[in-house]
């Protein structure tokens, strides 16, 4: 199993982006980063002053910075464009499609904000739980979600080594810490962080993984075993590895930080329809619009808490029988 952080502990995916992005464009002279008045938002404002030549501030114009994205790719460059996710996605998705998915340019988009934990500090206007589905939609664009700051890091130095688009969602700027920093990453593969039994499979990614790791321990001490996934990875999806865990489980509860359709529990069901029937239970947001407020309680309120996890686990085996 993999190494977890069984604390409290917080960091910045954002400041763990940014760092990272110094280390990758430090070896590979083609980096650049674009900003639509971002680079505080992204933490990169050290990598403005380490490389102010390779740093193009377009301001709020989203549409604009992926169509010189773009260009800049073209010219064989490899701009990483980040800020916050709703606006890369919906003010942009025509760009992204047209200008960066359909010719195949190696850029990268690093999405803000993504899921409950930007309500701390700002609204729904900037929260984003449809992201992963807009992008899944679109051909030939990679999609990871990091776990936490530690992985962000990893994942940025992975993505940088890649060709073609890829979309990095990342936090708030203040996140649970889920995993040991010993822990690697490996892009598009999953992870088997827990493996107790194979009464239910539990499938999770992003900072909810933490408490789908507590949902299995708990269960776990209560005599129901489980094997929980880590699916950082949603485009291109690993889906031998999925086959392998829900034919030995038979049922699966997925858990995101997203809106239930398009993103992980929508990648689980087409898995299941296609090569590996079983039972299912999606928990995510249930095509609603969240609120502001303080995270934890917001996870609670919309569904996907720990005593959630647990329940939709114990209904999945009574309906196995």
């Amino acid at each position: 199993m993999a190494r977890t952080i069984p604390t409290d502990t917080m960091a910045s995916t954002r400041d763990a982006f940014a760092t990272a992005l110094i280390e990758a464009a430090a070896a590979d002279p083609r980096i650049c980063l674009l900003s639509a008045d971002s680079l505080k938002a992204a933490r990169a404002t050290a990598f403005a002053e380490k490389f102010p030549d390779r740093v193009f501030e377009v301001g709020i114009c989203e549409q604009a910075a992926v169509a010189f994205a773009a260009g800049l790719a073209s010219a064989g460059l490899k701009p990483f464009f980040c800020t916050y996710g709703c606006f890369i996605t919906m003010r942009a998705c025509e760009q992204i499609r047209t200008f960066v998915a359909y010719p195949g340019l190696d850029v990268k988009f690093v999405g803000l904000n993504g899921g409950i934990y930007g309500g701390e500090r700002e609204g729904v206007t900037h929260m984003v739980f449809e992201d992963i589905g807009i992008l899944r939609a679109v051909p030939g664009i990679e999609i990871v979600v990091p776990a936490d700051a530690g992985q962000t890091r990893k994942a940025t130095l992975a993505i940088a080594n890649r060709r073609g688009p890829v979309y990095l969602r990342i936090g708030s700027g203040r996140d649970p810490v889920i995993f040991d920093e010993s822990v690697g990453f490996e892009f598009g593969k999953l992870r088997l962080v827990r493996e107790y039994g194979t009464d239910a499979a539990i499938f999770a990614n992003g900072p909810v993984l933490k408490r789908a790791i507590v949902a299995a321990d708990k269960l776990a001490e209560q005599g129901i075993k489980t094997t929980l996934v880590e699916v950082h990875t949603i485009k291109p999806l690993d889906v031998d590895a999925i086959v392998e865990v829900l034919s030995r489980t038979g049922a699966a509860v997925t858990v995101e930080d997203h809106n239930i359709y398009g993103g992980l529990g929508s990648a689980i069901a087409e898995v299941i329809a296609e090569r590996a029937p079983a039972r299912l239970i999606r928990l995510g947001l249930r095509d609603v619009f969240p609120e502001s407020g303080e995270a934890e309680q917001l996870f609670d309120h919309f569904g996907f808490g720990v005593q959630h996890i647990c329940d939709a686990v114990r209904r999945l085996i009574m309906l196995k029988g």
